[in-house]
């Protein structure tokens, strides 16, 4: 093996690549570059509180979709940032939409949100949705909807909110369709 490489350097390598490609989709939305593929997820789920959403009646809004879990640690640290850009943001016309993946009864779920104060609207999901937003590989995952219901950023981990932010800036200065 030539001395240059060794473990160490082939450990570092490895690793620095492998936080490149988790924190390059946080970046981008910081500066403004896009990382959704522009598609528009159609969907239709009855909320938590007994709602319904739909793609169709989010359009003119930004929408920021979480998946998320509640046995994810990440998600349950994310949750709060959420519920305040939710608030930040709701009279500019921003939306947070948060879709449970857990396999509990809406009941036990709902408990959840309510003990940790979470008020944006929430459904629990299956796979199909995940299917509607091109995939999800990890919880949580957040996506940017435009104003068009266009998925304009895509990001895993619980960054998303510090990474957004400008992001959802950006698309709420955007003129409305």
């Amino acid at each position: 093996m030539p001395t240059w490489l060794t473990l160490r350097r082939i450990f570092w390598t490895i690793l620095l690549v492998w936080l490149f490609i988790r924190l390059a989709p946080h970046l981008a939305a910081v500066v403004g570059i896009e990382t959704g593929d522009r598609a528009t997820p159609a969907f239709t789920y009855r909320t938590l509180d007994g709602g319904e959403v739909t793609e169709q009646q989010l359009r003119g809004k930004v929408v920021l979709v979480n998946f998320w879990a509640t046995w994810c640690p990440p998600c349950k640290v994310e949750m709060p940032l959420l519920q305040q850009m939710a608030e930040r943001h709701a009279g500019a016309g921003l939306v947070v939409l948060g879709f449970s993946r857990d396999l509990d009864p809406p009941e036990k779920v709902k408990a959840f949100l309510d003990q940790r104060g979470i008020t944006y609207p929430n459904a629990i999901v299956g796979t199909e949705a995940e299917r509607a937003f091109g995939g999800v590989r990890g919880y949580p995952t957040s996506f940017l909807l435009d104003r068009e219901g266009r998925i304009r950023h895509k990001a895993m981990g619980p960054l998303a909110m510090a990474s957004f932010e400008p992001a959802v800036r950006r698309l709420l200065a955007e003129p409305r369709p």
